[in-house]
């Protein structure tokens, strides 16, 4: 159709007049497409608007950015049904049972292959032990052993004298002869050899229905409650190597990073003790140079090619001295075994060596998966820090100091090598206060009982040589709780899997007066901040 322009046709560069009406009906034509089109727009517009801010596109889009942005965005496919339309669940009310049976809290175990969970008897212990040493070392292994339930071994080189024997103690067995093996180490003892093979010789008894060997010290003490919890986390039948390396980094650098040191514990699986049984005397033929058994044992199994799995309740404690800076900063970890408990001053001040272990080990028999655990809370009013070390120690600060800091544990210590540079050590720790005005107040553990399903703790004003300094140089701010000389701590039970995800424990300031101080501990509640009280 020509244009009608001023009723004006061009063809061949001479204008020719169009019929009125026809000019009339083009231009309404060309109206109506036009509104038609700007119809449409309107239309596919307000749809497109509909459809962009509606509800479950909004969500769509921001999970497709999630996504986008994620690992997953590589697979080429986006996983909408893998994201849910409503919005996410909210946190748990503050007053939800974090200990009830839930699907989350349920054991590894449970939720995997329905086996049954192991029991203490499905375990065999090899204690590696000296004929010479055995009658002090043995009041050690007393405090932990529980004849009636436990099965396993202590592993001399010689026979001891029948009075020695004791049938609440395990049985003492002779380790075979082990002069035809090659020993080169310079520095080593050919003992070394004797201990390595203490797994191999525990496995050839072929005792039933073992599920796992631990391998242990003499001086060496268990907490085998938290023990069988933490083995209930992995497949036994699978070939596991369970533990953990030194503190003393030294060591760790001299032997490897990637061992378990036996004296704080190894957890290996039957069928991992099963393939060692079948090459272990061959194997260690190949390494005389080494120093001792934990290396030998670490050598063949890496021939397996089985990793280290690390728990941090494993303790080798290649430390020497006061041994308060790592037992007042536990990891959040179920504590399961220390070493070298003779080499470190006794652990509650006025009581022996032994006396200490006895109190000690009375506290983690009481309530066994909060022992050691740590819990900080404040008193704003006093403007006070509580730190506490469950069956151990209260330390009460004068000032505010914060949990990343009370993590870090106090260099109270040396390295097993006598040396003391922070360097040394393979965790985290910080250099004691130089200031009386900012040390803590230390409350020891007196005596430990059950109330009820909670444990009632008293723990007592420790005398310090820089109380007179403190009321000089400190004044006029007198030392925290000046009187209060014993705190009592109520702790509650921990939930049964807490051992999965742990966390640090949550505490509540309940002051009743000048003289008296009590101190509530439990597991923190889920979304819960770490102090039940008024923090910061």
């Amino acid at each position: 159709m020509l244009p009608c322009h001023n009723n004006i046709s061009v063809t061949n560069e001479r204008p020719t007049r169009l019929p009125r009406s026809r000019c009339r009906r083009w231009r309404q034509s060309r109206a109506g497409i036009a509104f038609v089109a700007v119809a449409a727009l309107l239309i596919s517009t307000a749809a497109w608007l509909s459809l962009v801010f509606s509800g479950t596109t909004t969500h769509r889009w921001r999970r497709f950015k999630y996504w986008e942005g994620s690992p997953h965005s590589l697979s080429g496919s986006i996983p909408w049904s893998s994201f849910p339309d409503r919005l996410p669940i909210p946190p748990l009310p503050p007053w939800f049972d974090s200990s009830q049976d839930t699907p989350r809290n349920r054991s590894l175990s449970e939720r995997g292959n329905g086996k049954r969970e192991i029991s203490l008897n499905d375990i065999v212990f090899g204690i590696a032990g000296s004929s010479h040493l055995w009658k002090r070392r043995r009041e050690i292994v007393r405090l932990w052993w529980r004849p009636l339930e436990m099965r396993g071994h202590i592993w001399l080189e010689e026979q001891v004298p029948p009075e020695e024997a004791d049938d609440s103690l395990p049985p003492v067995m002779v380790s075979e002869d082990i002069s035809r093996f090659r020993y080169t180490n310079p520095t080593g003892h050919p003992s070394g050899l004797r201990i390595s093979r203490i797994l191999t010789e525990s496995f050839r008894l072929g005792l039933p229905n073992v599920r796992w060997f631990v391998l242990g010290d003499d001086d060496t003490v268990f907490n085998v409650d938290n023990l069988v919890a933490v083995l209930n986390k992995y497949d036994h039948s699978e070939m596991m190597y369970i533990g953990s390396p030194s503190e003393s980094h030294s060591a760790n650098a001299y032997f490897s990073h990637s061992m378990a040191f036996g004296g704080g514990g190894i957890a290996i699986s039957y069928p991992l003790a099963e393939a060692l049984s079948n090459l272990h005397d061959e194997c260690i033929e190949r390494y005389p140079k080494l120093y001792g058994s934990d290396d030998r044992l670490h050598a063949c199994i890496t021939e397996l090619g089985v990793p280290l799995t690390r728990e941090h309740g494993f303790h080798q404690w290649d430390i020497r001295g006061n041994a308060h800076g790592l037992l007042s900063s536990h990891p959040i970890a179920p504590f399961i075994s220390i070493h070298h408990v003779e080499y470190v001053d006794p652990f509650y001040p006025g009581l022996s060596s032994l006396d200490s272990l006895k109190l000690f080990t009375k506290a983690m028999k009481t309530e066994p998966r909060s022992f050691l655990q740590r819990s900080i809370c404040y008193d704003r009013e006093r403007h006070l820090t509580f730190s506490v070390s469950l069956g151990y120690v209260v330390q009460v600060f004068p000032n505010i100091v914060l949990p990343r800091e009370l993590e870090r544990s106090e260099h109270t210590y040396v390295a097993w090598n006598k040396l003391g540079h922070p360097q040394e050590f393979d965790h985290d720790t910080r250099k004691s206060y130089k200031s009386v005005c900012k040390k803590p107040v230390l409350f020891f553990l007196k005596d430990v009982m059950k109330d009820g399903n909670a444990t009632l703790g008293s723990y007592s004003r420790a005398k310090a040589k820089d109380d007179l300094k403190r009321k000089v140089f400190c004044f006029p701010h007198p030392p925290p709780l000046q009187y209060v000389q014993n705190i009592q701590v109520l702790g509650y039970p921990l939930g049964k899997n807490w051992h999965q995800v742990p966390r640090r424990l949550c505490c509540k300031v309940n002051n009743t007066g000048d003289e008296a101080f009590q101190l509530m501990v439990g597991q923190c509640e889920k979304g819960a901040l770490s102090s039940f009280s008024d923090s910061l």
